[in-house]
């Protein structure tokens, strides 16, 4: 039985508090979280003791697993500490995402996590789908040929308005994993970004990606578009053949250069998905899963490297806005 503490007990963190509970092979053990009543809270909800102070909990109780689910500004800022007092500790850390939004701290925790040979994965589940695993077992048995383009698209509603960043560093994590997981590592990018009516934010942008492998992609993401109509879309295409994933989970095609024979993946009414928060049970059982199995930390899916080369993805963005769309390299 893995033992799992959850740091933060507000909205993403009352999800995972259930998620744990319902697998069969997983304790919630306690709840942290710095507001006093959240936590006696979620602790009587759950029926398990309940800590302000991250070090305490894990001095008192046996715990293997601690799930950052913390929010702060640009859902990230309050990630790095207790992420580094459970990897401290010699604890397994699942991170909500982005890592952090503060580079040099995503850093300093996946460079300190390998060090330790500790596991640190994130919570980047919009590959965690049947649909996202066809597409990549497409691409890894060459069915596309070599890759030459990916066309990715990730838009909701979001008036949020923490900083001008906030759209790139708390959304796009989910974009560049997706495209990341088919293409490999990227780069070079150029941004351009525009304000809606009314907004201080970067609410909608246009980044033009170079992979390290010579393909070329793109990413439009919004801020600023209604959440009833689809809010993702994946093109990846390659000299033999192309995909799409439409809508995170809803299907997946394969059109073949040389055949006018698809192959369509769909998301069943019965047995399917239901919805969207399905990803979290996808996403938080194969990590789950790999831990029981004793991958190792280097091979955690979803890593916090992942996570990390992501998020160097968006400074880079970020960084060519700033210089007006010139091209940034991307640090390896």
């Amino acid at each position: 039985m893995i033992k799992v503490a959850v740091v933060g007990v507000n909205n993403i963190g009352k999800i995972h508090c259930e998620a744990y509970k319902r697998l069969p092979d997983t304790e919630l053990a306690a709840v942290c979280d710095l507001m006093p009543e959240r936590a006696e809270t979620a602790g009587r909800l759950h029926g398990v003791p309940s800590y302000t102070d991250l070090r305490e909990l894990l001095a008192r109780e046996s715990v293997d697993v601690v799930i950052v689910a913390t929010a702060g500004v640009e859902k990230g800022s309050h990630h790095y500490e207790p992420a580094m007092i459970a990897l401290e500790a010699g604890k397994a850390v699942f991170v909500e995402k982005p890592l952090s939004n503060n580079i040099e701290e995503a850093r300093r925790m996946v460079a300190f996590a390998r060090e330790r040979d500790l596991v640190l994965a994130c919570n980047l589940n919009h590959r965690f789908t049947p649909a996202a695993y066809k597409a990549k077992e497409l691409v890894d048995a060459g069915k596309l040929g070599s890759l030459l383009f990916l066309n990715m698209r990730l838009t909701i509603r979001n008036p949020q308005e923490d900083t001008e960043w906030l759209h790139m560093r708390a959304l796009h994590p989910h974009s560049i994993d997706v495209m990341r997981y088919f293409a490999g590592d990227v780069k070079r990018v150029q941004a351009f970004m525009t304000k809606a009516p009314g907004r201080t934010s970067w609410s909608t942008v246009s980044v033009n990606m170079e992979f390290a492998s010579g393909a070329v992609g793109h990413l439009t993401g919004s801020y600023d578009m209604s959440m009833r109509h689809p809010i993702e879309y994946c093109e990846v295409a390659g000299h033999e053949g192309r995909l799409v994933v439409d809508n995170v989970y809803e299907s997946m095609t394969y059109y073949p250069h040389h055949s006018d024979e698809l192959t369509v993946v769909r998301n069943s009414i019965f047995g399917g998905m239901k919805g969207f928060d399905d990803t979290f049970d996808q996403r938080i059982g194969c990590f789950i899963e790999e831990l029981k199995k004793g991958v190792k930390p280097q091979e955690i899916t979803a890593s916090g490297a992942d996570a990390l080369a992501a998020q160097e993805v968006i400074e880079a963005a970020i960084r060519s806005q700033q210089l007006g769309g010139a091209p940034v390299t991307v640090p390896s």
